[in-house]
C-alpha cells in the first residue's frame, strides 16, 4: 500500500510538472509573438499599437512599424490615432524603400482627407518617393549617373512637387520641394543631352540638333543649355543648315565663350562631335552598330553645374 501510494504521489507530481512546463512554453510562445510586434504582453489596444509603432520608427525598424501601423488602421479605423497613423505609414514605406506603397498610401490619404491640415505632407511624400524611385540597392552604394537613366520617375516626381507648390505654396515643405524641382529640371535637361550625344554617335545629326533645341526652349537657365547650343551648332553644320548654325553659334559664343567645344583661338571645333559617317555598307546594314567611332560628345557639367564641379575645376568667367 505504501509503495502504491508513493507511485501515485510521483505520478501526481510528474503531471503537475508537465502542466507547469507546458504552461511555461505556451506563455513563452505568446510572449514571443507579442515581442515580434513590440506590444506589451496581452495589450492590443489602439494606444499600444501606436506607441509600439513610434518606438519602431525611432529605432528604424520599418517592417515592424508598418505592421503595427497597418494593424492599428485595420482594428481602429475611426480611432484617435487613425489619421496620424496613415501619415506615418507613408513615411515608414518610404524609409523601407517601398516607394510604390508610399505613393499609394499618400494618394489614399489625400482622397480620404482632402482638407486635413497635414495633407501637404502627403503631396510632398509623393514627390519624395518618386524622387528616389530609381535609387535601388546598386545606386545607393555605387556612384551612378542618374541623368543617363530613364527619366520617367524624375518627370513624375517633378509633377508631384509641382502639385504641392501650386496647392500649398506656403507649406513648410515648399522650400525643399522647390530645390528638388531645380535638381530634377537639371537632370531632365541633361538626359536630353545624353540623347543628343547618342544621336551623334549614330550619325542622326538633325535629331541631335533637335534635342539641343528642345533643351534651349524648354529648360532655360539649366546647366545643360551650353551643351545644347553646342549640339545645335554641330548638328546644323553637319546637315548644312548654315543660318540655324550661325544663330546657335552666336548665342553660344556670347553667353558661354569658355565652352570646351571652342578652340583656344575662339573658333568652334567641328571635330568635337565626331559621329559615324554612314558611308560603309556594314554601317548601313547594322544600323550603325558596327564601324562606328565613339564620339566624345558634350558634357560641360564640371564647368556649368555646381553639383558636378570638381574642386580643382575653375569657375568660368561668365559665372563669376
Amino acid at each position: 500500500m505504501i509503495e502504491r501510494g508513493a507511485m501515485q504521489a510521483w505520478k501526481t507530481l510528474w503531471l503537475a510538472l508537465v502542466k507547469v512546463l507546458l504552461s511555461a512554453i505556451l506563455v513563452a510562445c505568446a510572449s514571443t509573438d507579442e515581442s515580434e510586434e513590440g506590444l506589451p504582453t496581452g495589450s492590443r489596444t489602439e494606444q499600444a499599437f501606436y506607441e509600439a509603432a513610434q518606438r519602431q520608427l525611432r529605432s528604424s525598424q520599418w517592417d515592424l512599424a508598418i505592421k503595427n501601423l497597418r494593424a492599428l488602421e485595420d482594428n481602429f479605423p475611426f480611432g484617435s490615432y487613425a489619421e496620424q497613423a496613415q501619415l506615418e505609414l507613408i513615411y515608414a514605406y518610404y524609409r523601407n524603400y517601398e516607394n510604390d506603397a508610399a505613393i499609394a498610401s499618400a494618394d489614399r490619404f489625400i482622397r480620404l482627407h482632402p482638407q486635413h491640415r497635414n495633407v501637404d505632407y502627403a503631396y510632398y511624400m509623393k514627390g519624395l518617393s518618386s524622387f528616389t524611385e530609381g535609387s535601388g540597392l546598386f545606386e545607393r552604394f555605387l556612384p551612378t549617373d542618374m541623368t543617363s537613366r530613364d527619366p520617367g520617375s524624375a518627370r513624375e516626381s517633378f509633377a508631384y512637387f509641382s502639385q504641392l507648390m501650386a496647392r500649398y505654396p506656403e507649406s513648410r515643405y515648399a522650400p525643399d520641394a522647390q530645390k528638388r524641382m531645380i535638381h530634377l529640371r537639371n537632370l531632365l535637361a541633361r538626359y536630353e543631352i545624353h540623347v543628343a550625344n547618342y544621336y551623334f554617335k549614330r550619325g542622326a545629326y538633325l535629331a541631335a540638333a533637335n534635342r539641343g533645341r528642345y533643351v534651349v526652349e524648354n529648360f532655360q537657365q539649366t546647366p545643360a543649355v551650353p551643351d545644347a547650343l553646342a549640339a545645335m551648332v554641330q548638328g546644323y553644320h553637319l546637315v548644312e543648315m548654315p543660318e540655324l548654325e550661325g544663330n546657335a553659334l552666336a548665342v553660344l559664343r556670347t553667353n558661354y565663350p569658355n565652352h570646351p567645344a571652342f578652340r583656344s583661338d575662339g573658333s568652334f571645333n567641328y571635330n568635337y562631335y565626331k559621329g559615324a559617317s554612314g558611308r560603309s555598307l556594314i554601317h548601313r546594314v547594322t544600323l550603325g552598330l558596327c564601324e562606328k567611332p565613339h564620339p566624345r560628345g558634350s558634357d560641360s557639367r564640371d564647368l556649368y553645374n555646381a553639383e558636378y564641379r570638381r574642386e580643382e575645376a575653375p569657375l568660368p568667367p561668365e559665372l563669376m
